[in-house]
């Protein structure tokens, strides 16, 4: 019983009962005008029937006068029929004919008329005909109609039909319902049941596919993109807490080293000074690794939809490039600069400078290595975006590495002997995420190529109302940037 009454409380069956009064009332609204227009049609070729009479019995009238006539309807009334005839003085006494009376109120020569009538013979039977009384010469009244019992009949069985239409129709519709309602409850069931799954822990499960590419199908393959993708989050959760767990402890340890050192040796101002100093170096790396983390969750969770305007790519590559040059020259390298005209998007600048410098960053610490070393910038119009290369000569990285190295801490084994965090690509591609575009990385044959597609439009990301903004990347404006790869 709770099954059933679970099976009609399903939206499946709701709809299909919905759908069943709908097409109920289109039924009947069509069995009626069917009636109707069948009803219409008899009415109108009993009225041709009873013309066609009075036709015939006139010609026998002016042909043979009463007596004639008096004989031809004698003829027609002893032959069972529908067709009904009287004939009566002026006083009201039958001539012949096969109806009791004549109907009271009925006027002479009308129109043709509906009315009740007793056939001869018949003491209480009374029925309805379409008739039509004439006023003869001499006192004669003849009366012509036609009985409407077929009309009866007739109205009963299309009466019946529509019953037994609406019956049947209510009988298939609500079995239609019950069967889909069913089919759908066990698919929501299976849905339900993989879903408790996943809330229970197993985050590996994911909601069946049936392949019938339908509404429930298309909503199971979205949830389970959308469980691919938490996923993703909950592994780089993990990866990153257990990063940040073994990144941060060798510099807070050697902080605290470089303190308690201090304290047992230092003997004079300068040891001190000299002591201090080492501590703020290691505290400012740690608060640019803290502000670099910042900097991803915001573009990530699209924080920064409220800074968003129009960004001149080609301007914000072309200081990267002027900005980054002494320190090539330092390198024993040079930024090469190809930047075209009109690359406008609307986006947030310093976001986008900040992960240029990143990048340029890393060009220059891993491929610059020898002297003439080139670093190369570029932006330029690609189909309906733009993209910003950034490029070198050096080792490049691995094609096996290249999604990984994205991830916050995410070090090769090349750059563990280097300063770094392993925070510059992940910035980078959450950058490039929050204004819809994509961070790809690519071999320069020899070398790495790193290049930011964005679209020329954007749309705003979403901003929870109850966060704060506050403006970011402002290692940009300072010049410095997270170390990464």
């Amino acid at each position: 019983m709770k099954a059933l009454v679970r099976l009609f409380r399903t939206t499946a069956f709701k709809l299909s009962l919905a759908y069943l009064v709908l097409f109920g009332i289109g039924a009947a609204l069509v069995l009626t005008r069917v009636q109707i227009n069948v009803e219409d049609l008899f009415d109108e070729q009993t009225a041709q029937t009873i013309d066609a009479d009075i036709r015939g019995l006139a010609e026998q009238y002016s042909e043979g006068g009463i007596r004639q006539l008096v004989e031809v309807i004698e003829r027609r009334v002893r032959t069972p029929g529908a067709s009904l005839y009287l004939v009566t003085t002026f006083s009201g006494e039958l001539v012949v004919g096969n109806i009791a009376e004549l109907p009271p109120d009925l006027p002479d020569q009308s129109e043709l008329v509906e009315a009740r009538y007793q056939r001869r013979g018949e003491a209480t039977a009374h029925h309805r005909a379409m008739m039509r009384l004439f006023q003869l010469p001499g006192g004669f009244r003849l009366l012509v109609g036609h009985d409407l019992q077929d009309r009866k009949l007739l109205r009963g069985i299309l009466r019946r039909a529509l019953v037994a239409s609406l019956f049947w129709l209510i009988a298939i519709g609500t079995l239609g319902g019950i069967i889909v309602a069913r089919r759908i409850l066990a698919r929501l069931d299976k849905l339900s049941a993989s879903a408790r799954r996943i809330m229970s822990g197993d985050l590996d499960q994911r909601l069946p596919l049936m392949g019938a590419d339908d509404e429930l199908d298309r909503l199971a393959g979205n949830l389970n993109a959308m469980l691919e993708r938490i996923e993703q989050l909950m592994a780089g959760l993990r990866e990153v807490s257990d990063n940040i767990a073994h990144d941060l402890k060798t510099p807070l340890t050697r902080l605290r080293n470089r303190a308690d050192a201090a304290l047992r040796s230092a003997s004079t101002t300068e040891h001190y000074r000299d002591a201090l100093n080492d501590m703020i170096e290691e505290s400012d790396g740690l608060i640019r690794i803290f502000d670099a983390l910042l900097m991803i969750a915001r573009a990530e969770a699209g924080y920064c939809s409220d800074f968003m305007g129009e960004v001149d790519a080609a301007r914000v590559a072309a200081d990267i490039a002027e900005m980054y040059e002494p320190v090539a020259e330092e390198h024993g390298a040079r930024i090469e600069l190809a930047a075209a005209e009109g690359l406008t998007f609307r986006g947030n600048r310093e976001l986008l400078g900040q992960a240029l410098v990143n990048l340029v960053d890393n060009a220059l610490k891993y491929g610059a290595n020898e002297p003439g070393a080139v670093v190369r910038v570029a932006a330029r119009r690609a189909g309906d975006g733009i993209e910003i290369e950034i490029s070198d000569r050096g080792p490049g990285i691995a094609t096996k590495d290249r999604d990984r190295v994205i991830g916050r801490f995410v070090r090769l084994e090349n750059a563990r002997s280097r300063p770094g965090s392993g925070l510059g690509l992940s910035l980078a591609a959450a950058v490039a995420r929050l204004h819809g575009g994509a961070l790809r990385i690519e071999d320069n044959e020899p070398g790495l190529r790193v290049v930011v597609a964005l679209p020329t439009t954007c749309a705003d990301a979403t901003r929870p109302p109850s966060a704060p903004v506050a403006p970011l990347a402002t290692g940009f404006a300072a010049g410095t940037s997270p170390r990464a790869r």
